[in-house]
């Protein structure tokens, strides 16, 4: 009887804990959100990366830090987190955009190309963004 009482407080115990994380998991991307909103980029940063740490495949908080990186000019760190989001999710329009962005900043005209190319295969939202895209790659290789 004991056994089973102290069984039945353990499974309870742990559903408790459980369900708090993945409340807590969902919570940090909206805070996150809330406050690269309103340009708190380190506050934010330190959200998405506890989102991340709950929620490894939520394409949207490497996304947002990706943004944050090229807030603060840290190139690297943006080049991967955008190079994770497109693993996560090869269909992303915006990270497509961002990094064929980035590509034609570092003068890497044949990956901006076929960057452009998958973009342009996937726009639904940022189709217009094409134009950009291809106005800047032409601009920046004639230099």
């Amino acid at each position: 009887m004991i056994v089973n009482l102290i069984r039945n407080l353990f499974i309870c115990l742990f559903f408790l804990i459980f369900a708090n994380s993945v409340y807590a998991a969902s919570t940090h991307y909206q805070e996150g959100k809330k406050l690269f909103e309103l340009k708190k980029y380190k506050e934010s940063k330190i959200k998405f990366e506890k989102d991340i740490v709950f929620n490894p495949k939520n394409e949207e908080s490497y996304l947002y830090l990706a943004k944050i990186f090229n807030k603060e000019k840290k190139i690297e760190q943006e080049e991967n987190n955008l190079k994770t989001v497109i693993l996560l999710n090869p269909k992303n329009e915006e990270a497509l955009y961002l990094f064929a962005l980035l590509n034609i900043k570092k003068s890497n005209f044949s990956k901006a190309k076929e960057l452009i190319g998958m973009f342009q295969d996937v726009c639904n939202k940022l189709c217009s963004s094409k134009k950009e895209l291809l106005k800047e790659l032409e601009i920046s290789s004639n230099l």
